[in-house]
């Protein structure tokens, strides 16, 4: 089901983008027509995943919303994320749980009023409210802050140049491999798409990092902000809980961004969350 969804997804934003490209009449053979093209494709794939993030992450995750408390778990819950999203000045959002052992909340939504705040089975019945409260803490803080457009807006710039950069290069040794062949052809449909394939991979994990350096941003902010909603030592002390697992591994890499715990890499640089060590120290030294 989340690979049909996520091929599904696809395939709509290909859709869309190709209707208006041919609305538009774009012409990708000049720069500024293969700058529109990559711009609405690079933009409109990172809005339309926007739009329907919180239906995506409804469907993929499995999550039941609470619209009516059926333990005093559950209505703890719910009253928590509504009294935060209160002292944060905002809507009060979905509250839903997902069936996982793993330790793990997300936020996700298309705007700060139409939000979702999500929390695992074992989070809810693993951790102290106390620790709970500065997860829920850090989510509504993600909220609040308006993280989800702010990184679909860096998503989509960076989409936009990958597109772009990897059709320019790709034209480039087209041009120079059809100066020195004699019949003057260039590479040839095939071998230009598959120059273009590998460039948007190149290009596509120089993106994931500069993605990734400004996700690891927005998690420091949401710790401060969670510190300043339910109180540094409740932040803290969830943080070290998490530190203590279960490993995540439960959510698909699409959504893993949006946990509050993500998931380890070879690399820092690709990492969309900082190391917990360095998030405990940083609420410490703040």
């Amino acid at each position: 089901m989340r690979i049909f969804l996520l091929i599904a997804t696809n395939m709509a934003i290909l859709l869309v983008a190709s209707i208006v490209m041919s609305l538009l009449g774009v012409n990708t053979s000049t720069m500024g027509g293969l700058l529109v093209f990559a711009a609405i494709f690079g933009f409109g794939g990172a809005f339309l995943s926007l739009a329907i993030s919180k239906w995506m992450a409804k469907k993929t995750m499995g999550c039941e919303v609470i619209t009516t408390p059926r333990d005093n778990t559950e209505r703890w819950l719910v009253e928590t994320v509504a009294r935060q999203a209160e002292q944060a000045g905002i809507k009060m959002p979905e509250v839903a749980i997902y069936q996982s052992e793993e330790l793990n909340a997300f936020a996700t939504g298309p705007s700060k009023d139409k939000a979702l705040v999500a929390v695992s089975s074992g989070l809810l019945y693993g951790m102290s409210q106390d620790e709970i409260e500065g997860v829920l803490a850090h989510e509504v803080s993600h909220v609040a802050n308006g993280d989800m457009v702010t990184l679909t807006l860096i998503q989509g710039v960076v989409n936009t140049f990958v597109i772009f950069a990897a059709r320019v290069v790709a034209g480039i040794i087209n041009n120079f491999v059809a100066s020195n062949d004699e019949e003057g052809e260039g590479l040839g449909m095939f071998a230009y798409m598959g120059v273009v394939f590998v460039l948007d991979m190149l290009f596509g994990i120089l993106a994931s990092m500069i993605v990734a350096y400004f996700s690891r941003i927005r998690e420091f902010k949401a710790d401060e902000g969670a510190a300043k909603l339910a109180g540094k030592d409740k932040m803290i002390a969830a943080l070290e809980r998490l530190r203590q697992g279960p490993a995540t591994g439960a959510m698909p890499a699409q959504m893993s961004a949006l946990g509050i715990n993500g998931k380890k890499s070879m690399s820092e640089l690709m990492m969309s969350h900082p190391p917990l060590e360095k998030r405990i120290a940083a609420l410490r030294a703040s």
